[in-house]
């Protein structure tokens, strides 16, 4: 499975997912739930789109890319800010849109598209960044991995 390492770019994949679960909702109706106020599903997807943008942010100011297609041109380890709480802000937010996604559709089988992106992430995106970034910046990537989570 190493050939859908670091292949589909993570805004492709949300894009995927997210059609996919709309796609789900109507073939399970017997799994509907009552929705949630709308205001906290827009809450948990403005955090959505900011956890992110943060992230984006906080590689601009440090000079390197937020590309995630090749890690290996990243130029600078950054753990500060945002990168204090969570290794991967980018795809933590997209896992918190996908969620509110979920949650506005308010059906259980669609939910199933959030542990699907994220054991998708896991083994094809941020374990081979996580192998290039250790290779990249040794003992320095190594003690930042150990005293922050890769999701929260």
């Amino acid at each position: 499975m190493k050939a859908l390492e670091l292949k589909v770019p993570p805004v492709v994949l949300v894009i995927l997912i997210a059609g996919i679960m709309l796609l789900l909702s109507p073939l399970f109706p017997q799994v509907h739930f009552q929705p949630l106020p709308n205001w906290i599903i827009a809450i948990i997807a403005a955090l959505g789109v900011i956890i992110p943008l943060i992230g984006v942010i906080s590689f601009k100011r440090a000079a390197t890319t937020p590309d995630p297609r090749d890690p290996t041109k990243t130029n600078s380890l950054v753990t500060t800010g945002i990168y204090r709480y969570t290794r991967n802000p980018m795809y933590l937010g997209f896992a918190l849109l996908l969620l509110a996604w979920g949650l506005y559709l308010a059906n259980m089988a669609t939910l199933f598209g959030l542990p699907a992106y994220m054991f998708y992430m896991n083994q094809f995106q941020i374990k081979p960044e996580e192998r290039a970034l250790a290779e990249k910046f040794g003992r320095d990537y190594t003690q930042y991995r150990q005293k922050t989570k890769r999701w929260l």
